[in-house]
């Protein structure tokens, strides 16, 4: 079956609408933690607060990173939807605060998730955790950032001093929403357009800004920071989820459209089907139908992380 076209109009709508309805969902209180403002760093905004399913066996872990173009953004706009339905399968819940691009460049605000994941693994026997089976999720920056993590070589250091740097930093399922694959402004351009690779928070995300942006360094930089750079067989399931058609930006677009494009996760999908590892990409217009976010993120943790 061949899906209808996405003219301007349906476009807006539907992109209004799926707004709305996250905006709405995150009306609703989230459940006091059971654990608040725990320490996993030594930054202030290194804290997560932790949410513990009512498990007699170790459960498994999703970490909730939030979004706000890494320089804003708060651990408490997890949807508690999400919450609701991981807690009710069985999954215990972090969410994270990290560093944001005023308070230190790339590659802070990704050591600081991957801190999070040693942390919270060195936490397994207190809170009753699987340690073999942490996911991540989270939007835009936090897709990034959850992303980066679980396609990054494996960061432990055996030799550490330090108990939590001796931990793994690897993850076993990705289930992310308008996610960047790439931070190559030059990538981005080529696969989304060039209002996207003008996005106001790259150069912060770097602490790079004009000139500086093209250079050796730099171009070193964006293929560091980006997470389709560091994409390998033995990488982790991942699905994402767009709240936009995979259409091509207009040509009156401005700077920073189409930065959640679904274009991003097609990329990266183009690259996992090469080597074999499972991508799902939703996005309205796929023919897939309505996408609940907090159901297909749930029914895909629970597949992938769920052992019994």
């Amino acid at each position: 079956m061949k899906c209808k076209p996405w003219h301007a109009a349906r476009r807006l709508a539907v992109a209004c609408a799926l707004l709305a309805g996250l905006a709405c969902a995150q009306k609703e209180a989230l459940p006091p933690p059971d654990r608040a403002d725990v320490s996993y760093g030594p930054h202030e905004r290194n804290v997560l607060d932790f949410w513990q399913a009512p498990a007699r066996w170790p459960a498994p872990l999703v970490i909730y990173i939030h979004g706000g173009g890494f320089r804003g953004g708060d651990k408490r706009t997890l949807p508690p939807a999400l919450l609701k339905r991981l807690l009710e399968q069985g999954i215990s819940v972090a969410a994270i605060h990290y560093r944001l691009s005023q308070h230190a460049p790339y590659p802070a605000p990704m050591q600081d998730g991957a801190r999070a994941v040693q942390f919270l693994r060195s936490r397994a026997r207190e809170w009753n955790l699987d340690p073999g089976a942490l996911g991540a999720t989270g939007a835009s920056a936090g897709a990034g950032i959850s992303l980066w993590i679980a396609f990054r070589d494996e960061m432990a250091e055996p030799q550490s001093k330090d108990p939590v740097r001796r931990q793994s930093t690897r993850l076993q399922a990705i289930a992310v929403a308008a996610a960047q694959t790439t931070y190559d402004p030059r990538v981005i351009a080529e696969i989304v357009g060039e209002a996207a690779a003008r996005h106001p928070a790259l150069e912060p995300f770097y602490g790079l800004y004009g000139d500086q942006l093209k250079t050796e360094k730099a171009y070193r930089l964006f293929a560091d920071a980006s997470p389709v750079t560091h994409l390998t067989r033995d990488d982790p399931p991942v699905l994402l989820l767009y709240f936009e058609p995979a259409e091509p930006l207009p040509p009156d677009a401005k700077p920073g459209d189409g930065i959640h494009h679904p274009r991003f996760g097609l990329f990266l999908k183009e690259r996992m089907d090469e080597l074999g590892i499972e991508c799902r990409v939703r996005y309205p217009g796929d023919c897939g139908g309505p996408i609940d976010l907090a159901a297909a993120m749930t029914e895909f943790f629970r597949r992938h992380l769920l052992k019994r």
